[in-house]
């Protein structure tokens, strides 16, 4: 079964990012995920790098991910 910390860590591996985190139950995730590669990019984008970050496992071991991406910008002015 996959934890919330693989996932968090697959992301990391693939990714450069300030903050993550992940919670779920082994099939559906909830992510926070704030990164610079977020820059210049819409919501969809956003959510695109996490995907191709993420690869096959999102087929293969993730049932489904909500996600909340933010660029550090946006994170500091919450």
């Amino acid at each position: 079964m996959v934890t919330p910390e693989k996932v968090r860590s697959y992301i990391l591996e693939n990714m450069h990012c300030d903050h993550v985190a992940v919670d779920g139950d082994g099939a559906h995730f909830e992510a926070v995920i704030v990164s610079p590669d977020f820059r210049g990019k819409t919501r969809i984008q956003q959510h695109q790098v996490v995907y191709r970050a993420l690869g096959d496992r999102m087929r293969q071991e993730i049932h489904a991910l909500s996600m909340k991406t933010y660029t550090p910008e946006e994170w500091a002015a919450r």
